[in-house]
């Protein structure tokens, strides 16, 4: 059994509260960070999992007060960021958006974990919403989408909202601000070689099964064209507008992937994390041909002429079967 200590943040989300299972299962020590302790359904779902009694430890942390974050991480060896406000916090006075919350919360954590002595990886749980392989400028796709595709952040985009764009704008300037640490000589408190590697999982859209209560919003919007929901169905629009598909992964694949990346001697850099990258009328058609008694309520869907014959370029292919959500996608 391992005796690895890691850190989890947002262990209360659909990604966080899977990720904690899994690492528990392995026989890890695992530090959780809840924004509220108080919330008794959170906090019983996350001890109810097996070898949560001898080896969960729950912790109240909250990005928009990032200082919060650094009992969690003293003594671990791995932090998994996984936490990311989804909204702006109002009563914030120190911020006025997500974006600036995240960013400092990330060059806050950072020399956190520089302070701890004990960390030797960060692993972030990144958006494929920052990996856009639109062109600068957005006049068509790229060639490929691969590890080195960034979203423009200074166009707009078609099906967005004020919601969405905060979302990408954060997840591209958080990821980017984490990911600089390897490129640093030093550290950024002292003359010494920085003290650990930073690795970037690019997720996909996720899916599969869950833990939770409720269905995550991932998983509500890819079925969004069976539930009629038009918020959840314009945001698979909008991933559709800025990718050329429907990127996928499947829970599992996703977790399993941020244990590879701790289980690796030596890991730094950028990853995508996808299983497969269909378009929203592949992703009709599966309904269709799964699910032949359940009707379709939203049919429409965006077309990307120029992006149907493009080549993929997946760095962590080998590790993910190709799997949307197992039993939808099976034959």
């Amino acid at each position: 059994m391992s005796s690895r200590v890691c850190c989890v943040t947002g262990a209360a989300g659909y990604i966080g509260s899977w990720l904690v299972r899994k690492l528990l299962g392995r026989g890890c020590v695992v530090h959780a960070t809840l924004r509220d302790l108080g919330d008794g359904s959170k906090t019983a779902l996350l001890r109810g999992f097996p070898g949560a009694a001898e080896r969960l430890r729950l912790f109240q942390a909250d990005m928009y007060d990032a200082d919060t974050f650094e009992p969690a991480i003293a003594g671990c060896e791995f932090v998994f960021l996984v936490a990311t406000p989804m909204a702006h916090d109002p009563t914030s006075t120190k911020y006025k958006n997500t974006t600036e919350a995240t960013v400092d919360a990330a060059r806050i954590i950072l020399r956190q974990c520089e302070r701890s002595g004990t960390v030797r990886r960060v692993i972030h749980t990144a958006s494929v919403t920052a990996a856009s392989p639109l062109r600068e400028g957005g006049g068509g796709y790229k060639d490929f989408i691969n590890e080195s595709c960034w979203t423009p952040l200074d166009l707009s985009y078609g099906f967005s909202n004020v919601y969405v764009d905060a979302y990408m704008r954060s997840k591209s300037l958080s990821e980017k601000e984490l990911l600089r640490y390897n490129d640093d000589e030093t550290s950024s408190s002292s003359s010494r070689r920085r003290a650990f590697e930073v690795v970037s999982l690019v997720c996909a859209v996720v899916g599969g099964d869950t833990v939770q209560p409720d269905l995550g919003n991932s998983i509500q919007v890819l079925l969004a064209p069976l539930t009629g929901h038009a918020a959840h169905h314009n945001s698979l629009l909008f991933l559709q507008a800025l990718l050329g598909s429907v990127p996928l992964a499947h829970v599992e694949d996703v977790c399993e992937a941020h244990a590879f990346c701790m289980d690796q001697p030596a890991m730094a850099g950028r990853f995508l994390c996808a299983a497969g990258y269909p378009n929203m009328r592949d992703i009709l058609d599966r309904f269709a041909s799964r699910f032949p008694d359940i009707k379709i309520r939203l049919q429409q869907y965006v077309v990307c002429h120029e992006h149907h014959h493009r080549q993929i370029v997946v760095a962590l292919i080998f590790l993910l079967p190709v799997t949307f959500m197992r039993l939808l996608w099976a034959k």
